[in-house]
């Protein structure tokens, strides 16, 4: 007989997908084994490691893989198929609130210097920050989309301007805040954050004469505290606080169940009401609660109907308010008839249930955390957790959490709202300045408003024409 040559399995490339058909071989080779074992109990019998050791050598796939699919067979009774699916991110994705933030502030810097904040000036302002991602030219027009900004024509050039129904909502704020500081009346501000059981300072102190672990280990050195490879697990965070600090009862602190990248996807409309419902009476009487317009505090007491409803739906709606529907008709005119009652009926739950209580509800405009003295003290918390942390357990940080809430004294709040009052001054000159540097040397006829969009150019005669 021939000598046959038999060449060794293919190993499974690292990274690569492993499909529900090998998977299925994995178990079939796994179940064989068990099978040879218990026809041949005299033969010597392969322990599970061995089991492993030689299910990889046949299939060629790694060790730890085929723990993991046996594991999920024992559990589930079956196997998964691969998550073949990559999710892409947007540069919108790659830019965080902070930074949004960051950019929104360095273009007002530009007006408050009475300097005309251009794409391309700004474009080169933000990319010299080393605070700031680097953007090419498409990317930040995206940004600056998504930040509300529009381009208004001054003279040659294209200024930046934050689109008219932001600047009414900010403006509407200020006023409304004044007035109650005018008033006397408390003032809490709300807003939820995330803390990772991974937290830790990045920058540490390094003795660059410690050449090894062994070399420290010879020495008498510890090498100290692994961190984490990556942040863990997350605890979801909220909080009410006012110049007299914290309110006494009202944090509300949970893990995270999803791998969502926005901590605002673990929050929902019933959680906040009840936290919400739990927390108004701890505060005082005929109080203001600054808060953001995150979906779940913007729950409608009674949702009023768009394009996507459907027909009879809008009908049903309208007539409920006791309006009368001549048929046949579109749904171009019955929205036109909902338009008409809208300001009555378009109520939030949250804002209701405050009016109810004797409280009053101070929405902030979107983009501007910094009117948020919470901001502040939430840093202050993680800044003390990132310093104690040092076994990066969840429980443990919870704990870390509570005590770095204790550590945000009356007094430090009291300093965040200082803070936050000068913002609002800026804010509050912002509008006027930029309303001044654009009537000075006046274009012939009207400010033209150009929409900014993903392949939208700004007129400021500027050759760069980077793209993604």
């Amino acid at each position: 007989m021939d000598h046959v040559e038999i060449s060794p399995s293919k190993k499974n490339p690292r990274g690569k997908f492993v499909g529900t058909g090998q998977k299925q071989i994995i178990i079939n080779l796994y179940k064989d084994k068990l099978k040879q074992q218990l026809e041949n109990p005299d033969s010597p019998q392969l322990t599970y490691r061995q089991m492993l050791v030689e299910i990889s050598k046949a299939s060629g796939i790694g060790q730890r893989t085929i723990q993991t699919i046996l594991a999920e067979y024992k559990k589930e009774g079956t196997v998964s198929s691969p998550n073949k699916k990559k999710i892409k991110l947007t540069i919108l994705d790659k830019v965080d609130e902070f930074d949004k933030n960051a950019i929104r502030r360095k273009i007002h810097g530009f007006w408050l210097n009475r300097e005309v904040p251009t794409l391309a000036k700004m474009l080169i302002a933000i990319n010299e920050d080393e605070t700031l991602p680097n953007l090419k030219r498409s990317s930040f027009q995206k940004v600056l989309k998504e930040l509300k900004f529009v381009y208004a024509k001054k003279s040659r050039c294209s200024a930046l301007l934050e689109r008219e129904d932001i600047q009414r909502w900010r403006r509407k704020y200020l006023d409304q805040i004044r007035q109650y500081r005018a008033q006397n009346r408390p003032i809490y501000y709300l807003d939820e954050t995330w803390v990772n059981a991974g937290e830790t300072h990045n920058k540490k102190w390094v003795d660059s004469t410690v050449k090894s672990s062994r070399d420290a280990f010879l020495r008498g050195l510890t090498t100290g505290q692994k961190e984490p490879s990556g942040k863990g697990k997350r605890l979801i965070v909220l909080h009410i606080g006012s110049t007299d600090g914290f309110v006494p009862g009202g944090l509300l602190c949970f893990e995270s169940k999803t791998n969502s990248s926005d901590y605002h996807d673990e929050m929902n409309g019933a959680t906040f009401f009840e936290w919400f419902e739990k927390t108004l009476p701890l505060l005082k009487e005929n109080a203001v609660i600054v808060m953001d317009n995150a979906s779940y505090h913007s729950v409608k007491k009674d949702p009023i109907p768009v394009m996507s409803w459907k027909k009879q739906e809008i009908i049903d709606w309208l007539e409920s308010k006791g309006e009368i529907v001549t048929q046949p008709t579109i749904k171009a005119l019955l929205l036109e008839k909902v338009q008409t009652l809208k300001s009555q009926y378009d109520k939030y739950v949250i804002d209701e249930y405050a009016k109810d209580n004797n409280k009053t509800v101070l929405r902030l405009p979107p983009y501007h955390c910094e009117l948020n003295p919470i901001e502040l003290a939430w840093s202050s918390i993680k800044s003390y957790v990132r310093t104690h942390n040092n076994t990066f357990k969840l429980k443990d940080v919870e704990e870390l959490l509570k005590k770095g809430v204790e550590h945000v004294t009356s007094e430090m709040w009291t300093n965040f709202v200082g803070h936050v009052v000068k913002e609002e001054e800026k804010f509050w000159n912002i509008d006027s300045i930029t309303d001044e540097v654009m009537d000075a040397e006046p274009e012939e006829g009207a400010r033209h408003i150009l929409t900014i969009g993903t392949g939208d150019t700004d007129t400021s005669g500027d050759s760069d024409s980077d793209s993604d």
